[in-house]
């Protein structure tokens, strides 16, 4: 009997909490998803706006200094002149620093800026930031403790990459996976889900659009496409890391000829870029560039532009323009891919498809979230491929990534605690 009660007590203590937990992360969740979600529609509908003018007025390319020199004061304004990007959402959900609220309407107007003049940047940086900030603010409204404003950092950083995106399960999951790798943060699973179906249903009721590859036949599974596939992962691999090289080595460059100058660093940047656009003759690489996405799964896409993408995107980022790398780095594995199957005569419809979750799991080290993404913005029916070449690229691609401040938990080839920052060897 008393064997009885306790159980009965324990039971119920736990209902209780339980019950307590769920309550107040489905009130937060519902108060993120809300403001993530006409946030992300606003983002994504003045990007695409931006875009639509700029494809409208070419010569909009030519006052990208102009817009970079107001970058740069508005971020100096603000006490963000050094920003960090994503990496300070992954800081902050570590505790090792604060997501600043000012981040939300300045990397809003910075992104769109970007967009306008035609740099190679993505969303998804400034998604995460805004989304960073939303979560950080709410906490405080809530008035969270410092353990419960990481998880609410968490969920605002899935609302705005599930409202611009338009992959609320992925979203969710990158949230809990990216910050440290091997380690998911399931405390955070309620709320980050939640609060991405939310803001997803929000901002497609908006009228946010959001990108569908699907493709129009995938090949039957024989050991000849397996081995086709997995040749594309290692090609993923060894480009994610060139990627993750270049653009470290763009920023290095970048900080050592101009140090502290941000407003010379972006004018000489935006002359370069807009020096290589002409001698190429070519907008295909500026913006998101879903131009080489399209021609890619067309099987036309030239066989340089995966690494013209890269290029472009190292001088815009580099430059400090705002955005971020995802898009980016959807471009360059498509092209790639398309690349791939068309020089080894193997479906280039299917290998633009790997090639883009192949080189995301490359970058991001997130394997779970880029199998979820690769389904809910490509065809289900190509899963099989999905899964092999995002787990060669992701072995293949060692402790190389595009967050500095991303830590890596356990080893990759070893079932063993590592700890360490991307970027180091193991």
């Amino acid at each position: 009997m008393e064997y009885l009660k306790g159980t009965l007590k324990k039971f119920a203590s736990e209902t209780g909490s339980n019950l307590e937990y769920f309550i107040k992360w489905s009130l937060f969740s519902a108060a993120a998803g809300i403001f993530g979600g006409v946030t992300g529609a606003c983002f994504s509908l003045a990007v695409a706006k931006a875009t639509e003018i700029r494809h409208a007025f070419p010569w909009l390319l030519f006052l990208m200094p102009l817009a970079g020199v107001i970058i740069v004061f508005l971020h100096s304004a603000m006490s963000e002149k050094g920003n960090r990007g994503t990496n300070l959402v992954l800081e902050a959900v570590r505790g090792e620093g604060n997501v600043d609220r000012a981040l939300i309407p300045l990397m809003f107007v910075s992104t769109v800026l970007s967009h306008l003049v035609g740099a190679s940047v993505g969303r998804e940086g400034a998604a995460l930031q805004m989304g960073g900030g939303i979560g950080s603010i709410l906490g405080r409204v809530f008035k969270f403790d410092e353990r419960d404003r990481r998880i609410a950092v968490m969920a605002g950083t899935s609302a705005l990459f599930a409202a611009v995106f338009g992959t609320p399960i992925a979203a969710a999951v990158f949230a809990i996976e990216v910050i440290s790798v091997g380690i998911m943060y399931f405390s955070a699973l309620v709320p980050c889900i939640f609060s991405a179906f939310i803001a997803y249903g929000i901002s497609s009721a908006m009228g946010a659009d959001f990108e569908l590859f699907l493709l129009m036949k995938v090949p039957a599974l024989t050991p000849q496409s397996v081995i086709f596939i997995i040749l594309l992962g290692i090609a993923c691999a060894l480009t994610s890391i060139l990627f993750c090289y270049v653009m470290k080595s763009a920023n290095l460059i970048y900080d050592r000829l101009f140090k502290d100058n941000y407003y010379l660093r972006i004018i000489l940047a935006s002359a370069g870029f807009i020096g290589l656009t002409l001698i190429l003759g070519t907008d295909l690489y500026e913006g998101t560039s879903m131009g080489i996405i399209e021609k890619a799964f067309e099987g036309t896409v030239p066989y340089e532009a995966f690494l013209l993408k890269i290029l472009f995107t190292a001088i815009a980022l580099g430059g400090k323009f705002k955005g971020g790398e995802i898009v980016p780095t959807f471009c360059i594995g498509a092209a790639l891919g398309c690349s791939f199957g068309r020089l080894i005569g193997f479906s280039p419809e299917l290998c633009t498809a790997c090639g883009m979750a192949g080189l995301f799991a490359g970058v991001t080290n997130c394997p779970i979230s880029t199998l979820i993404i690769s389904l809910e913005m490509m065809s289900p029916e190509a899963m099989p491929y999905y899964s092999i070449v995002i787990a060669v690229a992701f072995a293949f691609s060692g402790y190389t990534g595009l967050y500095g401040s991303q830590r890596i938990m356990y080893s990759k080839t070893r079932s063993e605690y590592i700890n360490k920052v991307v970027g180091e060897e193991e």
